[in-house]
């Protein structure tokens, strides 16, 4: 590795969720380190100028063909893929509040999207010898809240596993995958939960905010993660600096996570 500066350049990479939060973040680093990034969400952001976008519902087959088929025509193939895809849309009110679609809502967001396009671009990875495969998880997967967040977190757990047998699967073929597993990050989404949970106990947002942090033992850092520090994670994981890094996950938590 040439330098002493992390870097990306020339790495064609595609990073869904990209228009808000973590994942503008990571965007916005990976283009600075001078990847190019393909970027996915439903409908083209109003304050992007790039070209580089594909409009697609990730959470049907048909969508992930549609931003497999982009990669690889605007791209013309792929180096990184960085699942940051994902959330919670689920009622309050624990496992009995959940219903069937509920369920299947959680598992088409968080778990089939990195399953179908990993499935449609991991293999021209291995016949290439090289790639990167990120799978964004969470520590509700070890710490889930029983009254918001159960499907959520067992969709994470399920995502989990599929990374970790999926490394053992393609490392040995060149294509490293590693997962990276935030705590409470401080976006827009995490304040709209804030606010839900809030309404629910009759409190304030700061109230809200204090039944996450909670729920969840409390964290020693004293604060959320922000989006850029997650950006800074997944770059270097995504980087030749982490060329031996593979099958292995990395918590950002601030501590939260109460075992080693």
């Amino acid at each position: 590795m040439a330098g002493t500066a992390l870097d990306l350049i020339g790495n064609a990479t595609l990073l869904e969720q990209a228009t808000r939060g973590a994942g503008a973040a990571t965007v916005d680093l990976f283009r600075k380190l001078g990847a190019r990034v393909l970027t996915t969400a439903r409908s083209f952001p109003a304050n992007s100028s790039t070209d580089l976008f594909v409009a697609a519902d990730l959470t049907t087959s048909e969508g992930c063909l549609t931003v497999a088929e982009a990669v690889r025509g605007q791209l013309r193939g792929v180096d990184i893929i960085v699942h940051m895809l994902g959330g919670s849309s689920s009622p309050a009110g624990g496992f009995s509040a959940l219903g069937d679609s509920d369920w299947h809502k959680e598992l088409d967001l968080n778990l089939f999207p990195a399953v179908r396009l990993d499935r449609e671009l991991v293999p021209e990875m291995i016949a290439r010898g090289s790639g990167v495969v990120i799978h964004v998880s969470s520590i509700q997967r070890l710490l889930p809240l029983p009254e918001a967040t159960t499907a959520y977190a067992a969709a994470k757990a399920a995502l989990s596993t599929y990374s970790k047998s999926l490394s053992k699967e393609v490392s040995p073929k060149g294509v490293r995958v590693v997962r990276v597993s935030p705590r409470w990050i401080e976006t827009e989404a995490s304040v709209k939960l804030a606010r839900r949970l809030a309404d629910e106990a009759g409190t304030d947002v700061e109230g809200g905010k204090k039944i996450i942090m909670d729920s969840l033992g409390g964290i020693p850092l004293g604060r959320p993660s922000s989006p850029a520090e997650v950006a800074n994670l997944v770059a270097f994981l995504s980087s030749d600096r982490a060329a031996s890094i593979t099958g292995a996950e990395y918590v950002i938590d601030g501590g939260t996570v109460p075992t080693v």
